[in-house]
């Protein structure tokens, strides 16, 4: 292998990297982002765009929030049974109406299933925690199915078996990006899956 052909398949590629990650301003995607890779970037920038409400991503890492946006609305479904309606009226593309999620009660919860309730997953507190919970918390409910208020209980419904196979920055992504969303109290009118 001539070294030219060496030197531009290693070297160059790391000069870059160096000289982008130099480059970066305090929202710079962290090492926890793993957004030196591309299909990374790439998620979370169109999660940054299909985002139903507005972001508060001050003192937040705009890349996990973005990643995390693209796990929650692109992938996860959480909308279909954390917001209640899901659709904005006139916004139901099941009735071949232009997608419009429900951003006034977006997260907030609400859906019965039976007994089961879907919890209000938007930020608590002046630390602006997801339901509540410290990402410890929150980890350990998406990969246990445990309830962190009473660990006896497993969560019904929840897809947890589905999440608790994502890495671990997939998971903080999810959390960071709750953390962006605007805080709502429970919902009030909570409604049976139909």
């Amino acid at each position: 292998m001539p070294w030219r052909f060496a030197l531009t398949r290693t070297v160059v590629p790391a000069i870059a990297l160096l000289t982008l990650l130099a480059g970066c301003g305090k929202d710079a995607p962290s090492a926890a982002t793993s957004a030196a890779s591309g299909s990374d970037v790439e998620r979370a920038e169109i999660g940054m765009k299909i985002a139903p409400v507005p972001l508060n991503t001050q003192g937040l890492d705009t890349a996990l929030v973005g990643l995390g946006s693209y796990l929650v609305n692109a992938s996860g479904g959480c909308n279909d049974c954390h917001t209640v309606p899901n659709f904005a009226a006139g916004g139901d593309p099941y009735k071949s109406e232009k997608l419009t999620i429900n951003a006034a009660n977006y997260l907030q919860g609400g859906r019965q299933f039976g007994p089961v309730t879907s919890r209000n997953l938007t930020p608590k507190g002046a630390e602006r925690l997801p339901a509540g919970l410290s990402f410890a918390q929150f980890k350990w409910m998406m990969q246990t199915g445990e309830d962190p208020k009473d660990s006896r209980r497993v969560l019904q419904v929840m897809p947890w078996p589905i999440f608790g196979h994502m890495r671990e920055g997939d998971l903080r992504a999810i959390y960071e990006f709750l953390r962006a969303i605007p805080s709502l109290p429970d919902n009030p009118s909570p409604q049976p899956a139909g």
